[in-house]
C-alpha cells in the first residue's frame, strides 16, 4: 500500500471504537495523534500498535471540555506531523438517568464532553485545515441522536446537537476543501455494552434486523471512508452503522 503523508487527530483514541479508528487510519498509512484524558498506558499501547503498521504515532493528554487543551491538541499534532488532515471527534461519555431524575450536573457533563468538546476541537483545527485547503472532520454520533432513547435525554441531546453542528460546519467549510460528516453507531460490542444484563442484551438484539451487535472495526471502517478521498463529494452526511436498527 502506498504510504500517506497525512495526519489524523483522534480524541478518546485509547480504547474501544477510538482504538479501532486509530488502527484503521494507520492501516491506510496515516500518521496518528491519539488523545486521551486519563489512560496514558492504553493510549501508548495503541500508539505502539500504529507504529508497528509503519506510521508515526504520538499520544497527547488533554480534556476536550477545556478550550486551552483543545488548542494544545491541535498545536501538538501539527508540530509533530507538519499538518492536520483528519479530526475524529470520538471522545464521549454517558451518564444515564430518566428525565425526572437526571441531575443537572450529569446533563451538563455529557453536553460538555460530547457536544462542546467536539465544537472546541473542530474550532482548534479549522484554521490549519483552511490554510491547507484540505480537511476531513468526522464526528462520532449515535442512532440515539436520531431517535432518542429512554434514560438518555442528555446523551441523545448531545448527539442530536452534534448532527446540527456538523451540518452547519459542513456548509461553512466546504469552500475550503473541508468535509464534515457524522458516523452514527448503533449498539456496538465494547467494554460498555459487555456489562449489559442478559435480559437487556436480548431486548437490544430484538431491535436490530441483522440480529447481532456491531463491532468497533465496522465503525472504524466507516470513519476511514469519510477520511479518504473516495468520500470527497460527501459532506454534512450521517452514516448509521447500526445493523438496520434506525430503519
Amino acid at each position: 500500500m502506498e504510504r500517506s503523508e497525512r495526519a489524523a487527530l483522534v480524541t478518546g483514541g485509547g480504547r474501544g471504537i477510538g482504538r479501532a479508528v486509530c488502527l484503521a487510519l494507520a492501516t491506510r498509512g496515516m500518521n496518528v495523534a491519539i488523545n486521551y484524558t486519563t489512560s496514558a498506558t492504553a493510549a501508548q499501547k495503541v500508539a505502539d500498535e500504529c507504529q508497528a503498521l509503519g506510521v508515526e504515532a504520538i499520544t497527547i493528554q488533554g480534556d476536550v471540555t477545556d478550550s486551552a487543551d483543545c488548542e494544545g491538541l491541535a498545536v501538538t499534532t501539527k508540530d509533530a506531523f507538519g499538518r492536520i488532515d483528519v479530526l475524529v471527534n470520538n471522545a464521549g461519555i454517558v451518564k444515564d438517568g430518566l428525565l425526572v431524575r437526571l441531575g443537572e450536573k450529569d446533563f451538563d457533563d455529557v453536553i460538555d464532553t460530547n457536544l462542546k468538546g467536539a465544537f472546541l476541537c473542530m474550532r482548534a483545527v479549522a484554521r490549519t485545515m483552511m490554510r491547507q485547503r484540505f480537511g476531513r472532520i468526522i464526528n462520532m454520533g449515535s442512532v440515539v441522536g436520531l431517535h432518542g432513547n429512554i434514560g438518555q435525554a442528555n446523551y441523545a441531546a448531545s448527539k442530536a446537537g452534534l448532527i446540527g453542528l456538523s451540518k452547519t460546519a459542513a456548509k461553512e467549510l466546504a469552500a475550503r476543501g473541508i468535509t464534515v460528516n457524522v458516523v452514527a453507531p448503533g449498539f456496538i460490542g465494547t467494554d460498555m455494552t459487555a456489562t449489559l444484563p442478559d435480559a437487556v442484551r436480548k431486548q437490544v438484539l430484538e431491535q436490530i434486523p441483522v440480529g447481532r451487535l456491531g463491532d468497533a472495526d465496522e465503525v472504524a471502517r466507516a470513519v476511514a471512508f469519510f477520511a479518504d478521498d473516495a468520500s470527497a463529494y460527501l459532506t454534512g452526511q450521517v452514516l448509521c452503522v447500526d445493523g438496520g436498527m434506525a430503519i
